[in-house]
């Protein structure tokens, strides 16, 4: 039970961190303020987090999150194909309704500059297993083509994602990532199509 407390607390305290990075910018935002619109407590922020800026990598977090809630009310009766789409264009909606582009363009960057763990590439992630759970899916339904491991395919998929969040931050959001999207994976996915195969 208390293992679950402590994942709620963590979870509350990104949730609110990015609530506040996104309604009053990163640098307006203190410690103080994420304590109090987490209703945590100084010493559990410190627990998870050293200080605001290891916030950015629990962006991932919050990304996983939306991961857990489609992956419970995505319908059997979609194909795999429909699946993938359905779970892009939900991502890509959040990052527009509320992350912020310079909030994303951070996370982005720090990636590439991180001496310590990849949040973005870790195989672990919520985001990962449904892909995989996904893509394996479809290779069985005969709706991807086996042509491709599974891995191959995700990997290509998420890179897909990301350097459309890249270009995206690089163009200051003078488009819809969400609407962009739309019209490209379909595209995209249908170079992985069983007929492919």
């Amino acid at each position: 039970m208390r293992k679950k407390g402590t994942r709620d607390t963590k979870r509350k305290i990104v949730a609110a961190a990015w609530k506040l990075f996104y309604e009053q910018g990163y640098d307006n935002t203190t410690v103080d303020d994420i304590i109090e619109e987490s209703e945590t407590s100084k010493g559990s922020f410190y627990h998870y987090f050293n200080g605001k800026d290891a916030l950015l990598s629990s962006l991932s977090e919050v990304f996983d999150e939306k991961y857990e809630e489609l992956a419970e009310s995505l319908s059997p009766e979609l194909t795999s194909i429909e699946k993938l789409l359905l779970m892009n264009r939900e991502l890509f909606r959040l990052i527009e309704d509320s992350i912020s582009i310079d909030l994303l363009a951070r996370l982005l960057s720090s990636q590439l500059v991180t001496k310590s763990e990849k949040h973005l590439l870790d195989h672990n992630r919520t985001y990962y297993k449904l892909l995989r759970a996904t893509i394996r899916e479809g290779q069985e339904k005969g709706e991807i083509t086996k042509d491709e491991s599974v891995n191959d395919i995700v990997k290509a998929y998420a890179l897909y994602e990301r350097a459309l969040m890249y270009d995206w931050c690089l163009c200051n959001g003078e488009y819809s990532l969400s609407d962009y999207s739309r019209r490209m994976l379909p595209k995209f996915l249908a170079g992985y199509g069983a007929e492919r195969g």
